[in-house]
């Protein structure tokens, strides 16, 4: 295993932090990276050669007595983002800056590109169809050895994820019970991907597959036919109000469907096919009695993707140990399951939580 930097990163190390922070306010270290781990062997038995890792970290390490880092925390991106993400605005500054929950001049913060996303490895790199099938099992266990053997991590302070991430947060209580402090688990739930979440799923895996030129994932016409069923993506993770609110007219309603569509068609058939098979091993029910840290599951009434009336988190909370529950009601801003890039809504929970930890 080793660690390494394109030109790129080595350019980039140095840059500033996208966020709004006072002229007199020390800016956080900042560096990006990609580990490269030798003979990642997956779930399914596959191995790749060379796994890439891409991850940035904000903030400077801070070491106990022993040596070891105190203040990491890790922050686990959707399904269709990037740990670039996080810098974002609406989450940057409710999050890191000065004063902030995770104030990146206090914590030692860690955006990691998950498997098939941002600067990790990835169908599209050149194997297509031949890429190891993997899951969210894998992709924790490639973010558990980037933190404990690329960034010399052995314990976190706070784990936050959103959406897929949150998701991901659930299985990294189970399967790494005594790595953290805490868990924050956004917009997810700890329950198998069924009914309404996987039929979507579905519509958008099967037309991918049913593309003429999609030559079982082996193709040299990229398949494009899929970008016109993408949008229902769209449909489930915003809100009625503002899907109104940006296509009031039935002529900035159908050219708002043709962008969804143009910019679908820009995505690489394998990648998006594996990203959304991806969830296919997520069935953390029967484990959640394993999970000892302090975990807040925090999540929103208009959310379709997490539908409070199934009942999941009642059930799911009455066997984790530590565990609170915020369901957070809709707003006149809300976005449905979109509401994770309001950080400045959940923000004070994570600030509470982290109070309460030891």
């Amino acid at each position: 295993m080793t660690i390494a930097f394109g030109l790129g990163v080595l350019l980039a190390m140095a840059a500033p932090v996208a966020m709004a922070m006072a002229a007199d306010t020390p800016q956080p270290a900042r560096q990006d990276g990609v580990l490269v781990v030798n003979n990642f062997k997956f779930q399914s038995g596959e191995v790749l050669p060379e796994l890439r890792l891409g991850y940035t970290t904000l903030g400077t390490a801070k070491r106990d007595a022993t040596g070891a880092i105190t203040n990491a925390v890790l922050l686990l991106h959707g399904t269709t983002g990037t740990g670039a993400n996080w810098l974002a605005p609406s989450f940057a500054d409710a999050l890191f800056r000065a004063g902030q929950p995770l104030d990146a001049n206090n914590y030692y913060l860690i955006l990691a590109d998950s498997i098939g996303l941002g600067r990790s490895s990835k169908p599209s790199d050149g194997l297509k169809a031949n890429f190891p099938t993997y899951g969210y099992l894998d992709m924790v266990d490639a973010q558990y050895r980037l933190v404990t053997e690329g960034l010399n991590v052995k314990h976190l302070r706070l784990l936050l994820g959103t959406s897929m991430g949150g998701m991901q947060a659930w299985l990294w209580a189970e399967r790494y019970p005594d790595m953290m402090d805490g868990v924050v688990a956004l917009t997810s739930q700890p329950a198998e991907v069924t009914g309404r979440n996987l039929l979507w799923r579905r519509i958008i895996i099967e037309a991918i597959r049913n593309d003429p030129d999609w030559n079982q994932g082996n193709y040299t016409t990229p398949p494009t036919r899929f970008a016109f069923v993408v949008p229902l993506f769209n449909l489930l993770i915003d809100s009625a109000p503002h899907l109104q609110q940006i296509a009031p007219t039935r002529e900035k309603t159908i050219a708002y469907y043709d962008q969804l569509v143009a910019n679908a068609k820009k995505l690489d058939a394998n990648d998006f096919l594996y990203r959304w098979e991806a969830s296919r091993d997520y069935k953390p029910e029967g484990d959640l009695d394993k999970i000892r840290t302090r975990v807040l599951a925090i999540n929103f009434a208009d959310d379709l993707l997490n539908p409070p009336e199934l009942k999941v988190m009642e059930r799911a909370m009455a066997q984790v140990k530590n565990g609170r529950s915020v369901l957070l009601p809709a707003d006149e801003q809300s976005l449905g399951h979109q509401n994770q890039s309001r950080a400045s809504v959940w923000g004070p929970y994570v600030a509470e939580l982290l109070k309460q930890l030891p």
